[in-house]
């Protein structure tokens, strides 16, 4: 049995993310952690301890039945759900929570983010997936079924993500889908020759699998942007989920070299399944 945490803000694409926990929870006979975040402020300088204290037992019970009421959907009905309310202000400590409970993967919804907002501010999701050190998934909209048959996996071949790799095959497998490989050639600065990228999908594999029976489960496209070539062929495929390894940058990397898995979470309509480096 394995641990999948929700975290739930009562939005209906945390609901989305519930289901689909759901849905993988009886396919797998797995347990859910429904996890909130209860954003307690910080005390006004005109508080008393005892009215803090006070207030903040109000919060927390109010948040127990809203919870408890949130979680009576009978598509849970045979599934061990586990809810948890935690005192964190931040989403990128969901990652803590993870580590105490042992979880193995998290799964949870967004609506994703763009312009401004997506620069200055980011969204939930793109801390979640920065900060995790076990796989995330993100979905968008409500899943009927857990059937991930086609699923495009967008890697770079570097050395540093054949551990990406081998979590991600094993993910997928227990998902019962295939596994598109993907590597996006673009006309910049990394641009290759042919014999170049299968040299380095080569070498990949002998280091991750002892040998290069994937390569035929490669695919090499062209395109502008990375990005645009993610999403091109996951659509001339039919592709059911997107997967991604991720740095986790943060700081001043993460503001000048962005991340492409937080983009394609961001931007992709399809289900966002990805690994930590």
């Amino acid at each position: 049995m394995k641990t999948i945490i929700v975290p739930i803000d009562f939005s209906k694409h945390s609901e989305y993310a519930l289901k689909a926990a759901a849905l993988l929870a009886k396919k797998n006979n797995d347990a859910i952690i429904a996890l909130h975040m209860l954003d307690l402020q910080m005390s006004s300088l005109n508080e008393s301890v005892s009215y803090h204290q006070e207030k903040t037992a109000f919060l927390l019970q109010l948040a127990k039945k809203r919870l408890q009421k949130f979680l009576k959907k009978e598509y849970l009905e045979d599934v061990k759900v586990t809810s948890i309310i935690k005192h964190y202000k931040v989403f990128s400590e969901i990652s803590e929570v993870a580590k105490q409970e042992n979880a193995d993967l998290i799964i949870m919804g967004s609506h994703g983010a763009t312009g401004f907002k997506e620069f200055f501010v980011g969204s939930n999701t793109e801390k979640v997936i920065r900060f995790s050190e076990i796989p995330v998934m993100i979905v968008k909209n409500d899943l009927t079924d857990f059937d991930f048959e086609e699923v495009v996996y967008a890697t770079d071949f570097s050395k540093e993500s054949v551990g990406a790799y081998i979590r991600m095959k094993s993910l997928i497998e227990d998902f019962g889908g295939k596994m598109n490989l993907l590597y996006v050639n673009t006309p910049f600065d990394n641009f290759k020759t042919t014999a170049e990228m299968e040299k380095m999908a080569a070498d990949f594999f002998m280091v991750a699998d002892g040998n290069t029976k994937k390569m035929k489960e490669v695919s090499f496209v062209c395109d502008k942007s990375v990005e645009k070539g993610i999403f091109n062929f996951s659509n001339s495929v039919g592709a059911d989920m997107i997967a991604m390894s991720t740095h986790g940058r943060k700081g001043l990397s993460h503001i000048f070299k962005g991340s492409l898995s937080e983009d394609v979470a961001n931007h992709a309509a399809l289900p966002i399944l990805t690994v930590k480096i």
